[in-house]
C-alpha cells in the first residue's frame, strides 16, 4: 500500500472501476467540490442535506469524503460520506448524478471507500437504506451487505422504513479483494 498525496490509502491491484462508463478518479472530497455535491444532492434526494453538513463532513476526523470524478474533464458524479467509528464504518450518504447512474460510479466510490476503512481498521460496514430503493439494495448486496433489521417509519415525511444492512469486510483482505 502507499499513500497518496490526497492521503488515502492506495493499492493498483485494488483500485475500483467501473465496468462500463466513464473513466474516474476516486479522490478525497474538498470543499471546493460543494457546489456539485449540492446539486446531486437535490437530484437525487427529495430531504437533502443542507451545505452546512456537508461543510462540517470534509472537515470532521472520523469522515472518510470522497468524490467521484469523470475524467478527463474532472466532473464530479459522485461522493459518498463515511464515519469510521472504532471499527465500524458507517456510511451516511452516497449519490450519483442521476446521467451517470448504472455505469458502476456508485460501486466504485463505494468499493474504494470500504477499502479504505479496511485499511484504517474497520471490520465491518453498515448503512441505513430505503426498501423501495432496489438499485441501491442491489449494489450493497454486491459488496456483501446484508440486511439486519428495519427502522420504522425512518425516512421523513414519507414515513417509509429504512432497512438496516451491514458487511463484513473481511473479503476486502481477499487476493485482488475479490468480491464476496
Amino acid at each position: 500500500m502507499k499513500k497518496s498525496m490526497d492521503g488515502l490509502f492506495h493499492n493498483p491491484a485494488q483500485e475500483p472501476r467501473p465496468p462500463r462508463g466513464p473513466r474516474l478518479l476516486i479522490t478525497q472530497l474538498k470543499h471546493q467540490h460543494l457546489d456539485q455535491v449540492m446539486a446531486i444532492e437535490r437530484a437525487c434526494f427529495s430531504s437533502p442535506w443542507e451545505r452546512r453538513i456537508f461543510e462540517a463532513e470534509v472537515v470532521f476526523p472520523q469522515a472518510l469524503c470522497l468524490a467521484a470524478l469523470a475524467l478527463p474533464q474532472g466532473l464530479l458524479v459522485g461522493y459518498l460520506i463515511m464515519w469510521l467509528v472504532v471499527d465500524e464504518a458507517q456510511i451516511q450518504n452516497i449519490a450519483v448524478h442521476p446521467a451517470y447512474r448504472g455505469q458502476g460510479v456508485g460501486k466504485a466510490l463505494l468499493r474504494q471507500g470500504l477499502l479504505e476503512a479496511r485499511l484504517r481498521g474497520g471490520t465491518w460496514a453498515s448503512l441505513e437504506v430505503r426498501p423501495s430503493n432496489l438499485a441501491a439494495r442491489r449494489l450493497y448486496a454486491s459488496l456483501g451487505f446484508a440486511e439486519m433489521g428495519r427502522r420504522p417509519a425512518y425516512y421523513q415525511p414519507e414515513g417509509e422504513d429504512a432497512l438496516l444492512l451491514n458487511a463484513d469486510l473481511a473479503w476486502l483482505d481477499g487476493p485482488g479483494g475479490e468480491n464476496p
